[in-house]
């Protein structure tokens, strides 16, 4: 099961992608293997040396009980220190976030969150990406 966030990819240039572990409840977990979440507005932070992810919407599992969890919570994302000490300086600079692009699973079952280092886009870059894509999808069909 995968879960992307394809507007990432319309709103923003990625410079780098980071795969980060996701510190889960049991109910989370299960509402992401069923394919419930929602990246609207998504975005990640550092807070006291730590990597979080705020705005990233998991539904609350349908069997769950009264410990069900909070959809909108924040989250902590796991990477190794030195990844993390370069993704505080990059984000630093003017215009660099921290975007969720996809959410999967692992083979050994693991939860994990690609994230990327992107630059916001201008209106104007924007249709040019629009463009691009429109040129790639006619020279695919005239080659059939």
């Amino acid at each position: 099961m995968e879960i992307s966030n394809r507007s990432a990819y319309h709103e923003y240039f990625i410079e780098d992608k980071y795969v980060a572990g996701l510190v889960l409840a049991g109910t989370e977990v299960k509402a992401l293997r069923a394919g419930k979440a929602s990246f609207n507005d998504a975005y990640c932070f550092f807070h006291k040396g730590e990597l979080w992810i705020k705005s990233l919407h998991i539904s609350e599992y349908s069997h769950g009980t009264s410990n069900n969890h909070d959809p909108v919570q924040e989250r902590k994302l796991l990477l190794q220190k030195k990844e993390l000490r370069k993704l505080e300086n990059k984000m630093k600079e003017k215009g660099h976030t921290l975007i969720p692009l996809k959410i999967f699973f692992t083979e050994k079952g693991f939860a994990k969150i690609e994230i990327g280092l992107g630059k916001g886009k201008k209106l104007h870059d924007k249709r040019e990406t629009i463009k691009d894509r429109d040129v790639q999808r006619e020279i695919k069909r005239y080659l059939k």
